[in-house]
């Protein structure tokens, strides 16, 4: 994303929405629609702008969502501790902590799988923040 003087100043959303526009193509478009995913399964998720990439939190980071050419990449924080019985999960997988799910150009996203691994990071979020 192209950094001009204003852009800390601008809040995550529209940091996201600029990432969005700026794509101007598939991965845009997959992005967008990762991101409404993310709020219908989690209405109070909290969004934000770190190491240049989109962040989802609650009570912690849910995942990150990174752009690169060939693929739309979610990296959840704490994937190593979530459950997958439905095998999203298909990147960063020799790690102890992280998990990502790599989406390639016209793959169809199990929508329900990940909204259920949302939810799950959610509630492994909210367990750890009140240990």
């Amino acid at each position: 994303m192209k950094k001009s003087g204003s852009w800390k100043s601008q809040s995550p959303s529209r940091l996201i929405d600029a990432r969005i526009k700026e794509l101007g193509d598939w991965r845009g478009k997959l992005l967008s629609r990762l991101r409404a995913l993310i709020k219908e399964a989690d209405p109070e998720v909290v969004e934000e702008w770190k190491w240049s990439v989109p962040v989802w939190s609650h009570d912690g980071i849910i995942c990150t969502g990174e752009t690169y050419k060939n693929v739309v990449k979610l990296t959840f924080a704490k994937g190593a501790a979530l459950k997958d019985p439905s095998g999203l999960f298909n990147s960063s997988l020799d790690g102890n902590t992280r998990r990502a799910i790599d989406f390639h150009e016209g793959e169809k996203i199990n929508e329900k799988a990940l909204k259920t691994l949302i939810r799950a990071a959610v509630a492994l979020n909210k367990s750890t923040a009140q240990s």
